[in-house]
């Protein structure tokens, strides 16, 4: 009798675990699975926040290098400038004369009148011997005689 109870009870056995088997693969995650789905998905999101945060501070780095050069670049302008003003107003004959100074890039531009040619090669000359100067325009005009 022993036999014949052992079959139906190993039956009954491989249908049980046939059926749970068939219920875990219900096609829904378990929790471990969603647990585990949500900290891989919080993981990717701070590591993406973590390039995001990188990539915005080298951003800000590079504008803030080049803040400090335009502020260094003004710096230097504006110190040719008074420079070419102070070789100008040095000058007996072009110290009462109101001429313009404008410098970019270390690039100086002269404009105003000149009493005469000589003066007003003379303020090129002045203005190009400063240190930083690269180039000199000279848009003086000489003044007419009458």
């Amino acid at each position: 009798m022993q036999r014949t109870l052992r079959l139906p009870a190993l039956t009954a056995a491989l249908l049980a675990t046939a059926v749970l088997a068939a219920c875990g693969e219900s096609g829904e995650p378990t929790l471990g699975q969603r647990v585990d789905n949500t900290v891989n998905q919080v993981s990717q999101s701070a590591a993406q926040m973590g390039q995001d945060a990188k990539q915005a501070a080298q951003e800000v780095q590079a504008a803030g290098e080049k803040a400090a050069d335009v502020m260094a670049r003004d710096a230097t302008d504006a110190a040719i400038t008074a420079k070419v003003n102070a070789a100008l107003a040095a000058d007996d004959r072009l110290s009462a004369l109101g001429i313009d100074v404008d410098t970019t890039d270390g690039r100086v531009e002269l404009s105003g009148t000149a009493p005469d040619a000589a003066s007003r090669e003379r303020a090129t000359v002045l203005a190009k011997a400063v240190e930083g100067v690269v180039e000199v325009e000279n848009r003086l005009t000489i003044r007419s005689q009458s």
